[in-house]
This record gives C-alpha cells, sequence and structure tokens, in this order.
C-alpha cells in the first residue's frame, strides 16, 4: 500500500506528537480523541474494521464504536482521510487513517504472529514511524499486553489517561470517627443539632457522616452540606434488614435522605451494598413509580448474551442471579408473613420491581425511579455519566461495586466509573458516599478477604 502524502502541513510535524489510537480507547471514550487538543491522531485502518465489528447491539461498547464512526465521517466531511483532516474545533488537532502495515524495519505479524488486529496495529504503528522519523509517535491503548509490544518493538506506548484517578487508596471514604470532649460529646447527645462552631473540627466540604467517641460511647451523626448543621441519628431497622455496623446505619441513612438523589456504596463483597439499597428502595417503594435494579453484562469466559441457549429471561438471569439472591434474602425475613410475601410477589408481576441487565433500559428516561446499579466498577466513567444524564424528576440513583474487583476488560481501580463518581462527586450537595469496609457476610467469608 502506498503511504500517506505529506501535504504541507506535514512540515509542522517535526517534533510534533502524534497519538495512535488503539480499539480499546475509543470503546472506552468515543471522544478520546478531542482529549489530545492540538495534538495529531492517527486511526490504524485495522480500528476501523475492529469498531464495525462492535457497532451493532445494545451495550455500551457497540454505542461508542457508533458514535466515534459518525464523529470521524462528519468531521472529515469531503477532505481525504489518509491525508491529514481537521477533526474540528480550534482546540482539536488533526486525524488520519493508517493504511500502509508494511514497515521496513520490524514486522510485528512476522515477530507476535498473524493471528491479531493488534499486531497489524502494530504495523501500522510503525510505518507511522518511518513515515514521520522526526515526529514523537505514542501508541495509546487500555491494552497492556499490546503496549508492552509496543514497547518491545521500540514504540512509545501509554495508557489513556482521562478519567483516571490517582491514589484511589485516599479515595474519599464518606465518613469519618472524630474524638470528642465530654463537655462536646453531651452538647451532641443532649441538642442533637450543632454547627461546626460547636465541636473543635474543620468543616467538611461535602455531605459526611461521623462517629463520634467520647471514651466507649458513640454517636452516629451526619453533616449536611445544605444546612451546614451536624445532625445525630440512629437506626434499627429498615425492611426487616439490620445494620449490624456504623457504615451500614451510614449506607441506610444517606439512602433514606430525600435530600440525597445520588449515592455510591463501595466496599468489598459481603457488606451489604446491594442488600442495604434493595431494603431501603423497597421501603420508600410509594415515594416510587418502580423500582429498577440492574447491573452491567459482564461475559463470562467471553461468551456474549446472544450466544447463551433459551429465551431472552434464560440469558440474562445468571447475570442477574446475586440480585435475586437479595431479593429471596429479604423474601425470608418474611417468612411468617403471607400478605407481605404475596405484595412482594404481585410487585415482580406488575413491574414495580425490575430487575434487568443494564444494557436492556438504554436511552430511557427515568423519572421518579429509584435505580440501583450493581457491580458498577465494570462501568466506564462515561457509563456512569449517561446513565446519571438519564435521570428525571424524583428520581434516586445508587451505585454499589467494589472497585478492586474489576471484571471488565482494560478498566481498573483507577479508570473504572465508580472511582470517577466517588472522586467528581463528592462535593456535590446531592451526593452522598459510603465505603463500606467491614464484611457481614459471614467469618469465612471476612477471611478470604482479608487474608486471601
Amino acid at each position: 500500500m502506498s503511504k500517506p502524502n505529506k501535504n504541507k502541513a506535514d512540515i509542522h510535524l517535526t517534533n510534533q506528537k502524534i497519538f495512535v489510537l488503539d480499539t480499546s480507547v475509543i470503546l472506552y471514550d468515543h471522544l478520546a480523541y478531542s482529549h489530545f487538543k492540538d495534538n495529531y491522531i492517527a486511526i490504524p485502518s485495522l480500528v476501523l474494521e475492529e469498531l464495525d465489528n462492535f457497532k451493532n447491539g445494545n451495550d455500551t461498547r457497540n454505542f461508542e464504536a457508533r458514535h466515534f464512526i459518525r464523529l470521524i465521517e462528519q468531521a472529515s466531511k469531503n477532505q481525504r482521510l489518509d491525508q491529514w483532516f481537521n477533526l474540528g474545533g480550534n482546540e482539536i488537532g488533526k486525524g488520519i487513517i493508517l493504511l500502509n502495515e508494511n514497515p521496513s524495519s520490524f514486522n510485528a505479524t512476522q515477530i507476535f504472529g498473524s493471528d491479531k488486529f493488534d499486531h497489524r496495529i502494530l504495523n501500522s504503528t510503525l510505518c507511522l514511524k518511518e513515515n514521520y522519523p522526526s515526529a514523537k509517535i505514542v501508541l495509546v491503548s487500555k491494552d497492556i499486553c499490546l503496549r508492552i509490544k509496543a514497547k518491545a518493538l521500540g514504540i512509545l506506548a501509554e495508557d489513556y489517561e482521562t478519567g483516571k484517578i490517582k491514589n484511589v487508596d485516599e479515595l474519599y471514604t464518606g465518613h469519618s470517627i472524630i474524638k470528642l470532649n465530654e463537655v462536646e460529646f453531651n452538647k451532641l447527645q443532649s441538642l442533637k443539632v450543632l454547627s461546626f462552631e460547636d465541636i473543635s473540627i474543620t468543616t467538611p466540604s461535602s455531605n459526611h457522616y461521623f462517629q463520634f467517641k467520647f471514651k466507649r460511647k458513640i454517636q452516629l451523626a451526619y453533616y449536611s452540606k445544605v444546612s451546614g448543621l451536624v445532625k445525630t441519628f440512629k437506626i434499627k431497622d429498615i425492611f426487616k434488614i439490620i445494620p449490624r455496623n456504623a457504615e451500614q446505619e451510614f449506607a441506610l441513612h444517606a439512602l433514606l435522605n430525600t435530600d440525597i438523589r445520588l449515592i455510591s456504596l463501595q466496599g468489598n463483597a459481603g457488606t451489604g451494598k446491594t442488600l442495604l439499597a434493595l431494603a431501603s428502595a423497597l421501603s420508600q417503594r410509594q415515594l416510587f413509580r418502580q423500582i429498577y435494579i440492574t447491573r452491567p453484562t459482564v461475559p463470562l469466559s467471553n461468551k456474549e448474551i446472544g450466544f447463551l441457549p433459551g429465551d431472552a429471561k434464560d440469558k440474562v438471569d445468571p447475570f442477574m442471579a446475586p440480585i435475586w439472591d437479595n431479593l429471596s434474602f429479604i423474601r425470608e425475613k418474611f417468612s411468617g408473613d403471607e400478605k407481605m410475601i404475596s405484595k412482594m410477589d404481585d410487585w415482580l408481576k406488575s413491574e414495580k420491581i425490575v430487575i434487568t441487565p443494564l444494557a436492556f433500559i438504554r436511552g430511557r428516561t427515568l423519572n421518579k425511579i429509584f435505580f440501583i446499579v450493581d457491580e458498577a466498577q465494570n462501568l466506564t466513567p462515561h457509563e456512569i455519566k449517561t446513565i446519571i444524564s438519564r435521570a428525571g424528576e424524583n428520581t434516586k440513583i445508587v451505585f454499589t461495586g467494589d472497585i478492586y474487583q474489576i471484571d471488565t476488560p482494560y478498566l481498573d481501580a483507577e479508570s473504572n466509573g465508580l472511582t470517577y463518581l466517588i472522586e467528581s462527586a463528592k462535593e456535590h450537595p446531592l451526593y452522598a458516599h459510603i465505603n463500606l469496609r467491614k464484611g457481614e457476610r459471614s467469618d469465612l467469608a471476612n477471611l478470604a478477604n482479608e487474608l486471601l
């Protein structure tokens, strides 16, 4: 194949950065090209081929693929794509589609094998280096193995950093333990409501929960950013679910607080995230038109839903089993109350409660919905934003997950949507976050979390 023609614009490529975007980056964020400001963006033709394979379907990556293809088509207009073309806007640079896959030096398909598109993408990048020896060529990919192979071939390679949160171990937890003196503690317990002028601690910049201590005495309290006041509270049980520690009480208070419309619960397996969210939703069922409980369908063993046997329900049930387990657990709490059990069955039949994969509700406006998104760590920042943007009037959205247990390829603790939400929304008055540390499922489950 012929090399791209060097027109007058190419004179300025000396010492210019050219970023080569891999398919994984575009499926993570279809607007990725716009985050490199006025630099040059190269797209290997094999990336377009892979995106074409992803364009059909309701999954997020299908959405990302379709939108990117449309954006490139709109940006190119009547321009040739094998030459540098304007990507649009004064702060966005130029783009090009790389057609040449036959470098004169190293050949990735000969070294690593010809069975993967990734190796042909490496060849396109090597050709680009040969065409523009004075430019700084950087391959950007969410695929660690591809980055390693690129570096082995002498290609600069880096992860896509937009949306990544550094120092996740210092991520906002939503609650603190504070020791008070006897006067402060007694005043808090007697008045129930205080301002931070009455206690010697710094005013938080966000909605925040406190475990105030004096010797062996403990008082839980909530600081509202809107009112500027600290109020004590005590939650005994919600829909027969009894909180077993302070963190679970914090979570229930946030879930029941009508002033809070967006909540995230982060913690290990067994900390009660999904159960608390579901119990709170059921206890507030009269305030909402429907209760939606959903989770992303991360394929097991690379088997997509469409390839699984059975009808639609048979296909999705394996993915939704943990949610059904939580609902069954709550149902068992009412084992002697036939009337309530019958009501819960009716709520499912009438779709007052809807349990469905996230892909099945894409594009819908969520009006007066209590919306629970489980396993939110398997979502990208763009997916989180899209879900929240669907919220209509009187809707409450709850994201639950564990940022250290990710099943989606190319996401990690720093780049997943749940981490991004916690860091980005922590100071908003409509938002509350609780990090749950203590497992309550069983001593055996705690052993796994602590020791293995």
